[in-house]
């Protein structure tokens, strides 16, 4: 069998590896075996934190909306009761938004909830 050399697949492969890791710190950028040691486990937190990111901002909607609505007199799992009750279909992102930048817009919401409670 015919004797097979890599040099320029292994050279392309190293190289986009390389590439990838730019900015890692120490030999992590410059060679190879630690780059895609570090790269794989970089990009396995990429993927956790793309999914841990959304939980992250629901949680910060929720927090912004309870804010908003202990002002107005009321708590936040009543508010969200109240929503479905009188057919609002606003999501927490629009709601927490109106909270922080739209205090009136919120409390008109919050008077329209209240009715349906």
């Amino acid at each position: 069998m015919a004797r097979v050399k890599t040099g320029v697949v292994r050279r392309r492969r190293h190289k986009k590896v390389l590439k990838l890791a730019r900015g890692f710190y120490s030999a992590r950028h410059k060679h190879f075996r630690k780059a895609k040691e570090q790269l794989e486990r970089s990009l396995v937190y990429a993927y956790r934190d793309r999914r841990a990111k959304k939980r992250d901002f629901r949680r910060l909607w929720i927090i912004r909306i309870n804010a908003a609505c202990r002002l107005n007199d009321i708590s936040y799992s009543r508010f969200i009761n109240g929503l479905k009750k009188a057919n609002i279909e606003l999501d927490r992102k629009v709601l927490a938004n109106l909270a922080m930048n739209d205090a009136a817009a919120f409390a008109s919401i919050v008077a329209e909830v209240k009715k349906a409670l």
